[in-house]
């Protein structure tokens, strides 16, 4: 992730926690997509790249704010 190291905990706290909301509203709206007649799958299915994207990132930004345990 560019520019992490450029931000102090707190800002990345807070970014974890929008990234989060935003991986739950996609969530939902992949939800409310798939239950609809007819479905869009085009639309479904780049709402998924999506989440996955944020999953990733939030794996990211997770593991930066994780301090290193040396066993």
């Amino acid at each position: 992730m560019v520019g992490v190291t450029f931000m102090d905990e707190e800002e990345l706290h807070a970014r974890l926690l929008d990234m989060r909301q935003e991986h739950r509203d996609l969530d939902e709206a992949i939800s409310a997509l798939s239950t609809r007649q007819p479905q869009d799958q085009l639309q479904i299915s780049r709402l998924k790249k999506r989440k996955l994207y944020l999953k990733d990132q939030i794996a990211t930004l997770a593991s930066h704010l994780t301090p290193d345990i040396i066993a």
